[in-house]
């Protein structure tokens, strides 16, 4: 248990920047790929920003989810589980939002660039409500899949506090 929060604690806050320089190319490029399958003709990629059929598509760090890598990262390190089913389960959290949020970005750059109506309400509503909904589905699904029946932290200190009441008892 110690050694997973250590864990959680060495790849946490300074290393944000890390897991942001690893996703943002694994983001970025696929997505200029498959609009390029799109639209060869009028797809370009300049640093963080795609040029769509006459569109700036600035791929900022929210929408390369960073955040939500941290979360599932974190709900992973802090749910007890044997090593190998760690792995797993956090190759398949990451893997499918990085599928998922790819997949979210060629929807919402072809939305744009076809001037759908509702683009800019549909967009603000998915940034700000469906990506938590999108990381609580994708972590009980993970759940579900690798059969994890662990609740994250409160198991952990279920525990502690069971061997601490355990001690004290065996004390008397």
């Amino acid at each position: 248990m110690l050694a997973r929060y250590i864990a959680l604690l060495a790849v946490s806050f300074p290393n944000l920047q890390l897991i942001a320089s690893v996703v943002t190319p694994l983001t970025i490029i696929p997505s200029l790929w498959l609009l390029a399958k799109i639209d060869a003709s009028s797809t370009l990629l300049s640093s963080t920003q795609i040029f769509f059929r006459g569109h700036i598509i600035s791929i900022i760090p929210a929408c390369i989810g960073v955040s939500a890598y941290f979360l599932l990262l974190i709900l992973n390190l802090t749910t007890p589980m044997p090593i190998l089913k760690r792995i797993k389960s956090l190759a398949f959290l990451i893997i499918l939002f990085l599928v998922l949020n790819i997949a979210r970005i060629v929807t919402f750059s072809f939305l744009l660039a076809n001037e759908f109506q509702y683009f800019d309400l549909t967009h603000m509503f998915v940034w700000y409500f469906g990506s938590t909904i999108f990381v609580v589905i994708l972590w009980f699904a993970n759940a579900w899949l690798f059969d994890i029946d662990a609740i994250p932290i409160y198991t952990d200190i279920k525990t502690i506090f069971w061997d601490i009441f355990q001690g004290a008892k065996k004390s008397k």
